[in-house]
């Protein structure tokens, strides 16, 4: 499937031209967000990972124990916190990827 954006120009009272074509089954590398553990590994949707270091939660009293293991349910593209996961007896929350690492 193939999408053409379209841009009306007004100098030609509604004149359409083809801009640009878009093709969604590709991928662009440009695009793709690269993060990664703190032994260097890439980390994808889905990955299981387990804590490097001892976490304190904000807000909290609750930490979160070396070894924890956690599912990574979204990877974005942020500047801290770059980890949606779900951490074994915690729950759901982010986690910054610098902190983890990938399991095996």
């Amino acid at each position: 499937m193939l999408i053409s954006i379209f841009i009306l120009t007004f100098h030609n009272f509604g004149c359409v031209r083809v801009v640009a074509e878009w093709n969604p089954n590709t991928t662009n590398d440009e695009d793709a967000i690269l993060v990664k553990d703190a032994n260097g590994t890439l980390l994808n949707d889905g990955d299981k990972v387990t804590v490097a270091k001892d976490l304190k939660i904000k807000g909290s009293s609750q930490v979160i124990k070396i070894g924890t293991k956690a599912v990574v349910r979204r990877v974005l593209d942020k500047k801290d916190h770059e980890l949606d996961c779900k951490v074994d007896g915690i729950g759901e929350m982010m986690v910054t990827a610098k902190f983890v690492k990938k399991a095996t």
